[in-house]
């Protein structure tokens, strides 16, 4: 394997880890009936005229499977905050105690978990093509390696290595969306 044919493999395996890292992220923000601080993640808060994220602003923790309790770092956040989870239309309804804000979360009934899978589904075959398009970028460069003098036969194992590639990360975005389906469909 030519330093270039490396250069290209390389290159297109870096993109598809970052798709995963994406999915993963997403599939961490569906709430599937349990309490998580990611459910906030991408929540911004207008912290003194700026857009600050509330993980910024404030303290979030989940003491039971249930609750999520924010903690602002300054009282005054109290209603800013609250004002964005709702404004956010999470699903939930934030209780301002005075001193920090406790969410419950409800447990989704079997239409909304429905909506999560169909939703979780999509965005898995969203990444999907996100994979397909690395993989048709990085055949394109082995085409022009091929005009630039690699020999034929280096450039067709080199298709064949990125679709197994492809093939396996597929695979594993399949597996995520099974494994998020499985714990959302849980009671």
């Amino acid at each position: 394997m030519t330093e270039e044919t490396k250069k290209c493999l390389d290159q297109a395996k870096e993109s598809m880890n970052a798709v995963i890292a994406f999915y993963d992220k997403e599939l961490q923000k569906v709430r599937a009936g349990k309490a998580s601080p990611q459910m906030l993640e991408g929540l911004k808060v207008d912290y003194y005229g700026n857009p600050t994220p509330v993980e910024q602003v404030a303290n979030i923790n989940t003491p039971d499977a249930r609750q999520i309790v924010i903690q602002p770092w300054e009282r005054n956040m109290l209603p800013v905050i609250e004002k964005a989870i709702l404004a956010a239309n999470l699903g939930f309804t934030p209780q301002n105690t005075g001193e920090f804000i406790r969410i419950v979360v409800p447990t989704p009934t079997e239409e909304r978990r429905k909506e999560l899978v169909k939703k979780s589904r999509q965005d898995a075959e969203q990444n999907k093509v996100s994979i397909r398009n690395i993989r048709r970028t990085a055949n394109d460069t082995a085409k022009k390696l091929k005009d630039n003098g690699i020999p034929e036969d280096m450039v067709k194992k080199l298709e064949g290595d990125i679709q197994k590639m492809t093939d396996e990360f597929i695979a594993k975005i399949e597996k995520m969306a099974d494994a998020k389906e499985k714990e959302i469909m849980t009671v």
